[in-house]
């Protein structure tokens, strides 16, 4: 059996054994890349919830500094 080069001609491929992709997930908008989204999102959700926290914590610091400087 002879076996295709070419993606677009699945000769030796089992005739019928790949997935056929809706129009969707053949521009790489599957399923799939909604949850790479949404675990990105969080991720970004949980860095700026950090540098948000580290930044309130420096300036709380901040602010003591400059009392203790005042007094």
């Amino acid at each position: 059996m002879t076996v295709s080069k070419n993606i677009n001609n699945p000769v030796g491929m089992g005739g019928g054994k790949r997935k056929k992709l809706s129009r969707a997930e053949r521009q790489n908008h599957g399923p799939h890349r909604n949850l790479d989204r949404q675990g990105a999102a969080d991720q970004k959700a949980e860095l700026v919830r950090k540098m948000r926290e580290k930044a309130a914590a420096a300036e709380a610091a901040g602010q003591a500094g400059d009392d203790t400087a005042k007094s």
